[in-house]
Parts: structure tokens; C-alpha cells; sequence
């Protein structure tokens, strides 16, 4: 048995446990519980607030944990990330009143900033050869500059909203973050044998949602060029259509690959081009 930790509500709750379900795994997730055995796969789910995460992590009460990488950095715990998830992207920011003449990250030399962040932002400003005061706050960081306590803010940013709706303005980013999966660093034998079945179902989830299945119709004549826009797995399949003459051809493209060579494969003749959604893909 293996144990994973993650968050019980808020922004990456959701679609930590939509990744477990996306594995095959099958657990009950309703209100209030604080843990749930999976019925199919021998892992149990903690359901944690995300920056007691790292500790449980760390100290051996959960096995692994899924959480942003903000919250590992901050908590400075001894865990190992061993998989960013791609989901849940933000960046943590520095922000000023947006009537400052901000010229640039020195105008923070002598002032206060507030931030749930403040290991972060310490680590930040010493790299950069800033002389700031941290203020550490829990909650409604935006109002810190309005109500005097400090001069500037370090907080999460996805879209920028919050800050405008308080006065604010994004001036510096100090880290880029993303869910990540992190590690005990002294998991036994038979328990990574259980991670490593878990990332193998992960990594099949998170390369079908990055790529796509792709199939078209093309003159015989045509099939090498198109092949060479479509490399797929290894190379396109190509079988005979009823139709003397033509092929269909199926591959597997990313995404954004797609979008760049869908002008060439038409002028290559591909025609009837049929696009869809991969649900596992085990390379």
C-alpha cells in the first residue's frame, strides 16, 4: 500500500483527483472524508490542506503528494519532485500600486513586502542583492499596500484580475509554478515498485492529452510526402481504401504540431483529415 496526499479542496483538488480516476483508479471521494482506499489499485488518498502537504511528505505520513511546486519551495521540505503534472500553471509575482514609477527591481531596496511566500521571496531578493523586509500574511495579501503595511506584495498571479481589481500591477516574476508529484526520498522497495506502476498510468494519461490521433485520406502518390509531415509513433500506418489509387493514413501528432503542418499536409494532398481525442497512450 501507498499513500498519496492531496489537496482536500481549492484549485488543485479537482483535477489531482481527476488524474488518479484518469489512471483507472477507482476510490470514493465524498465531502468531509479525510482518506479513501482506492478499490482497484493498492493506493489510499489523504485529503490535506496543500501546505501541510510537503511535511506529510517528508516526514513519512503520506508517500508521495500532489501539490504546486510554490508550496515545495516555500515549505523547503526534504521530498523529491519527481513529475511536473502540467496542469494548475501560475507564477508567483511581485506587485506595487499601479500609480508607482517602478524602474526596476532596486526600487524594492528599503521596503516591505507582503507575502504568504516569505521563504520565496527571502531567497529571491538575497539572489538578487535586495535589501527588503518580508512581512509574512495569510490571507487578502492585495490589500497590504492599500492599508500601509507594506510598500509591495509577492503572490500567486494566473491571471492578473485580482491585482487590477486592487490597485495593483504586476511588476517582477519570481518563479513559475505547476502541479508537481513529489516523493518520500526513502520510499522501500515496494513502494516504488507501486510509484513506478503509478507514473507508468500517468505518463499514458498525460501523453494523450497532449497529442492527438490523426487520420486522412491521400493519392499513393502522395503518401511519402505526407509521411514526412507525419512521423507519428515511428511512421504513419497506411492501409488501402476501396477506391483504387488511394491510402488511408493514421498517425499520432501533438497538438500544436498539428495546427503547423495542416496547410501542408492539404497541399500535399491529404484530403478527409479526421482528428480526435486520444484517451491512454503508452509509448
Amino acid at each position: 500500500m501507498i499513500r498519496i496526499a492531496v489537496q482536500k479542496s481549492g484549485r488543485l483538488s479537482d483535477k489531482s483527483l481527476q488524474l488518479l480516476k484518469d489512471c483507472g483508479i477507482r476510490f470514493d471521494n465524498g465531502t468531509r472524508k479525510l482518506s479513501s482506499k482506492a478499490k482497484n489499485f493498492p493506493i489510499e488518498i489523504l485529503f490535506l490542506r496543500d501546505d501541510d502537504i510537503p511535511q506529510y511528505v517528508a516526514q513519512g505520513v503520506a508517500d508521495l503528494g500532489i501539490l504546486g511546486l510554490n508550496e515545495v519551495e516555500e515549505k523547503d521540505q526534504k521530498v523529491d519532485v519527481i513529475k511536473q503534472l502540467g496542469f494548475a500553471g501560475c507564477r508567483l509575482s511581485l506587485a506595487v500600486q499601479k500609480d508607482v514609477d517602478y524602474p526596476g527591481l532596486e526600487w524594492f531596496n528599503g521596503k516591505r513586502v507582503a507575502s504568504s511566500y516569505t521563504t520565496i521571496v527571502k531567497k529571491f531578493f538575497a539572489a538578487k542583492g535586495i535589501n527588503a523586509t518580508t512581512e509574512e500574511i495569510g490571507g487578502s495579501v492585495e490589500i497590504a499596500p492599500g492599508i500601509g503595511l507594506a510598500e509591495g506584495i509577492c503572490d500567486i498571479v494566473s491571471t492578473g484580475s485580482t491585482l487590477i481589481m486592487n490597485g495593483l500591477k504586476e511588476v517582477e516574476t519570481v518563479m513559475y509554478s505547476e502541479a508537481v508529484l513529489i516523493s518520500n526520498p526513502s520510499l522501500n522497495t515496494e513502494k516504488k515498485e507501486l510509484l513506478d506502476k503509478l507514473m507508468f498510468r500517468m505518463e499514458a494519461v498525460m501523453n494523450a492529452a497532449k497529442n492527438k490521433y490523426i487520420l486522412l485520406n491521400a493519392p499513393n502518390d502522395k503518401i511519402e510526402a505526407i509521411s514526412a509531415l507525419l512521423p507519428g509513433m515511428k511512421s504513419p500506418t497506411v492501409l488501402p481504401l476501396a477506391e483504387e489509387g488511394w491510402s488511408s493514413l493514421h498517425s499520432v501528432i501533438e497538438e500544436n504540431d498539428f495546427w503547423n503542418v495542416i496547410d501542408q499536409l492539404k497541399d500535399a494532398g491529404a484530403q478527409g483529415i479526421l482528428v480526435s481525442p486520444i484517451e491512454k497512450l503508452i509509448a
